[in-house]
């Protein structure tokens, strides 16, 4: 059983180690971190798992996107402690978080990942929308939180920095 909040600023440490046990080194270096400089990230979707004992099984973040003028979330990273992978944890966060998303009014998500992993959630493939290289286009993915909320739209993926 995992109780499900926002990440707070005590979490980061915490969040960013499980980030590096489960992601390869040199995360950082991905073109989806590019996007995420100087971006704050969409506090209120970053949710972390905890387990009854307070240990942290699992997390996910969000940041803002744009893509020719349009704004989108960009989901990631989400990750699960080897420990606790393969009882449903990464799902609940991404199920959890969609539906907040949805609540909080956006109306896109996108990322880069598996397409047979993020399909039962009903992502599927964005042709048109271009993630900075170098990222496989096959693995760009997209879900609408509103009807049609990706219609007609492409482009390249963009930084959504902050006015001023």
């Amino acid at each position: 059983m995992f109780e499900l909040r926002e990440e707070t600023p005590d979490d980061w440490w915490e969040v960013e180690a499980l980030y590096d046990l489960c992601f390869a080194p040199g995360r950082e270096a991905l073109s989806s971190y590019r996007l995420r400089d100087e971006v704050p990230k969409v506090a209120a979707l970053c949710l972390v798992a905890r387990d009854a004992s307070g240990v942290i099984g699992g997390a996910i973040r969000y940041w803002p996107v744009r893509i020719s003028g349009h704004r989108a979330l960009l989901l990631g990273p989400v990750a699960v402690h080897p420990t606790h992978q393969g009882e449903g944890v990464g799902a609940l966060l991404i199920a959890q978080s969609l539906n907040k998303a949805q609540d909080i009014g956006w109306d896109r998500v996108m990322l880069v990942g598996d397409p047979p992993y993020y399909s039962r959630f009903g992502f599927s493939h964005l042709p048109g929308v271009v993630m900075p290289p170098p990222t496989n286009p096959d693995r760009v993915l997209g879900l609408e939180l509103s009807d049609g909320a990706w219609d007609g739209i492409t482009g390249a993926v963009e930084r959504d920095l902050p006015a001023g």
